[in-house]
């Protein structure tokens, strides 16, 4: 089977397709393309899943053989902490070895810019096109890029990772706040990263962990920070009351989400809302880039607050080249990137998902206001006149669907659960925008045999009856 890349590098089963020898085809494509660029350091890390160090020690030999000067994690590394690292020490790129979200079988090659952030469309096609070449038996398009030797040193980024974020965060409103945070880690790269800050910045937060043990299971959950695989957090946080909050990070940390005091999930759209919010009232400006699945409060809350909106396709890639546009021009500047899957950057900050930092935010905008999660958000709903109810269900493909034929049959609906279609956005998937306020969107995944249904409407009610329309079109 060929490499085949998605939406943010390469992933695959493990030992099925993701192998130690397609690893060090792909890292050598890799080394090819930053050798070309007149790279010569790289940086690697890895998360806690199956073989994360030895795939990264794979990686790091073939890319030292081809002449760069690796830097390479000690230990299990949350991916901000690496895309941070790749930015300080001013290399070439970077590469994480993870699968984020993805079922414990998968691991993955996330391939990392020298800005410190998710590579571009532009470098990924350039390093795919390295790997097709290589599969031909071909030297590859840079084939005249000399290689030699290079060395191989071992990394602890922690220390200057923790100094951004002091740099970032409020710690006079921090150290006022007298609460409790728990963090759940999900067996994931983020365990103990946030309690460890905690202590280096001398907050006196009372703390708790939760799943805080580094484990390629998971604690028997993939590590999304989605409610199916929340069920212990939530019921551990159904005793807590004020404004006590659960963060929650996936498996390389670089995701957030939240459960509220009494157990109830708060949202990546929530979370997405309410830092814009406390961003905006610490008097931060500049552009807000969401993903096409985003919530339309967003939107909402946007056009209030006079902030421009800019929509792309699902991936962070995207939400990164429009970073990186506002460094070349500061009129376009962005002020808050985020997407669906609780991937989040803000200005001043590397244009990476970080959820480590954005729980820590979170954190901070529950000090400066003595507000819990749930308040803040329904001032938001409040402002913009806008009820967020979201659904989201992933759906095998049934052997047989064809891809092609249920996006035709999507686009032709005029109708869904009661909504008329008033317009068909195909900017990545197919997203029907239909009255009252309400969408579903259907979107086919880059690296599963899965389609991602999506809906918000304005009530509970209506947001139940559009994911249950919307899920039996696809079970016909």
């Amino acid at each position: 089977m060929p490499i085949k890349f998605g939406t943010d590098g390469w992933r695959d089963i493990i030992a099925q397709d993701f192998t130690y020898a397609n690893v060090a085809v792909v890292a050598a494509a890799h080394a090819r393309y930053l050798r070309s660029q007149g790279g010569t350091d790289v940086v690697i890390g890895y998360d806690t899943r199956f073989q994360g160090e030895g795939f990264a020690g794979v990686a790091a030999a073939a890319m030292s053989q081809a002449g760069l000067n690796v830097h390479l994690a000690k230990g299990y590394v949350p991916t901000p902490a690496l895309s941070y690292a790749v930015k300080v020490l001013g290399a070439a790129g970077g590469v994480m070895i993870t699968a984020s979200h993805n079922p414990p079988p998968y691991s993955g090659y996330k391939l990392k810019g020298p800005y410190g952030g998710s590579a571009t469309p532009a470098i990924v096609a350039q390093v795919e096109a390295e790997v097709e070449a290589a599969g031909q038996g071909k030297e590859g398009s840079r084939a005249d890029v000399p290689s030699g030797p290079g060395t191989v040193t071992p990394l602890d980024v922690q220390a200057e990772y923790f100094r951004s974020l002091d740099r970032l965060l409020d710690l006079e409103v921090l150290r006022a706040y007298r609460g409790r945070v728990f963090h759940d880690a999900m067996g994931g790269a983020g365990a103990g990263w946030i309690e460890v800050y905690l202590k280096h910045a001398g907050l006196p937060v009372e703390f708790v962990a939760l799943r805080d043990e580094p484990t390629p299971l998971f604690y028997g959950v993939n590590p999304e920070p989605i409610p199916q695989n929340l069920a212990t957090t939530m019921q551990r946080l159904s005793g807590e009351t004020g404004t006590t909050f659960a963060v929650v990070t996936d498996g390389d940390a670089d995701r957030v989400g939240a459960v509220t005091a009494g157990g109830e999930f708060f949202n990546s759209h929530q979370i997405f809302a309410v830092l814009l919010k406390h961003l905006y009232d610490k008097g931060l400006r500049g552009r807000v880039v969401k993903t096409v699945s985003g919530s339309g409060i967003i939107d909402r809350l946007c056009a209030v607050l006079g902030l421009d909106l800019v929509e792309t396709p699902v991936g962070f890639k995207y939400i990164t080249d429009a970073f990186l546009e506002g460094e070349e021009n500061p009129d376009l500047a962005v002020l808050m990137g985020g997407e669906e899957s609780g991937g989040l950057s803000s200005r001043g900050h590397i244009p990476e998902r970080d959820g480590i930092l954005n729980g820590l935010l979170l954190l901070e905008a529950v000090a400066s206001s003595s507000k819990s999660l749930t308040d803040l958000f329904s001032e938001i709903e409040a402002l913009t006149g806008f009820r967020h109810f979201y659904g989201r269900n992933d759906l095998q493909l049934q052997p047989g669907q064809s891809r092609e034929a249920l996006k035709a049959q999507i686009e032709t609906l005029t109708e869904l659960a009661g909504h008329q279609v008033e317009r068909v956005v195909t900017k990545d998937g197919v997203k029907l925008l239909l009255s009252g306020d309400a969408f579903a969107m259907f979107r086919f995944s880059g690296t599963e045999p899965v389609v991602r249904v999506y809906v918000e409407a304005q009530s509970a009610e209506e947001q139940q009856q559009l994911l249950r329309t919307a899920t039996a079109l696809l079970h016909v």
